[in-house]
């Protein structure tokens, strides 16, 4: 199947998702797509196979692609989950798999991934207009995009994605898994004021989720019980300058 033209559903509703997100600064918004591009984003999705794992200890990031996990022995496996569950007890901590896209205008007109021509399409004047309206701020100038896989034991603990010099506005995920339970985990977790989850949301297929920045929230930890992984494109709306 050819890779169908990203195209919005022209039925959205700006102004009602314009309202819902400067009430409670953060909106979902339903069949996103159309229905054929966005079945065509979820097979290229399961089908890559450059994916990598990345994991931090502290403020170290570390990435191991497919190749080199299979590889590990059953003592580096359990080694590498104590790490990171450890991690978690106490401090910021991740697991999960991405596939990442260069920010710069020129590099992703160049590149013939897919996932760069999504992040140009997301920085395009007809897409920001409608995202620049959606969030209530005129000065959004670009996207930024990555590929994003939980599978069973991934997850993302609590932070807020206020990072200085990003310039960063709102974040966003684009859910990919055509069906998903809630109790398999990788919900979207929005923390309140006590620490507590004040709200969570399910990912849900062609489903955008727009959320301001900075605002706490995290990625519960996938369950065995998921048959699949959870994929998303997320990213963030951030102000200029735009990388050329």
């Amino acid at each position: 199947m050819n890779r169908p033209p990203l195209q919005l559903n022209p039925s959205l509703d700006t102004d009602r998702l314009a309202r819902n997100f400067a009430r409670d600064g953060r909106v979902r918004i339903p069949a996103i797509l159309t229905e054929e591009c966005a079945v065509w984003w979820h097979e290229h999705l399961r089908q890559r196979g450059d994916w990598r794992q990345v994991v931090n200890s502290g403020d170290r990031l570390f990435e191991l692609d497919r190749t080199t996990r299979q590889g590990m022995s059953p003592e580096q496996r359990q080694a590498l989950d104590d790490a990171v569950y450890a991690g978690a007890r106490h401090g910021f901590q991740y697991r999960y798999e991405t596939i990442r896209t260069p920010d710069g205008v020129a590099a992703r007109i160049a590149s013939d991934d897919p996932l760069a021509a999504f992040a140009h399409w997301m920085s395009q004047e007809a897409t920001l207009d409608m995202l620049r309206k959606i969030v209530g701020d005129d000065a959004v100038a670009m996207a930024d995009a990555q590929a994003t896989a939980y599978a069973p034991g991934d997850f993302l603990t609590g932070h807020d994605d206020g990072v200085a010099g990003k310039n960063r506005v709102a974040a966003y995920v684009l859910g990919m898994t055509p069906a998903w339970r809630c109790e398999w985990g990788g919900l979207l977790l929005f923390h309140g004021v006590q620490g507590d989850a004040a709200e969570a949301w399910v990912p849900q297929f062609n489903t955008l989720n727009i959320f301001a920045v900075p605002q706490p929230h995290s990625v519960s930890e996938v369950t065995r019980a998921a048959p699949y992984r959870r994929y998303a494109i997320t990213g963030w709306l951030r102000r200029g300058p735009v990388p050329v």
